[in-house]
């Protein structure tokens, strides 16, 4: 079992969503998960299809609204299979 891939997978998906939106993601380590978060910007919303793309990576994504915008948000499990 490849125990690097999954931090590997993570990295890339974080590195792609500072590509797409121009600034660094958060990386939020919770039990049992990592959750990567990016507000939607413009940037972001001109490679929409690349950021779901980026999303697709993790073993659950979504958006979330907030009081001043949008969260793009992507996770990895623990003990999950994480997609190529």
């Amino acid at each position: 079992m490849d125990h690097d891939r999954p931090k590997n997978a993570i990295d890339h998906a974080a590195a792609q969503l500072a590509v797409l939106s121009g600034t660094e993601p958060r990386v939020i380590h919770e039990p049992g998960a990592v959750r990567i978060e990016a507000d939607i910007n413009e940037d972001l919303l001109q490679r929409w299809d690349q950021l779901l793309a980026v999303l697709e990576l993790g073993t659950a994504f979504g958006l979330t609204d907030t009081g001043t915008g949008q969260i793009a948000w992507l996770s990895f499990e623990a003990g999950e299979t994480v997609r190529p």
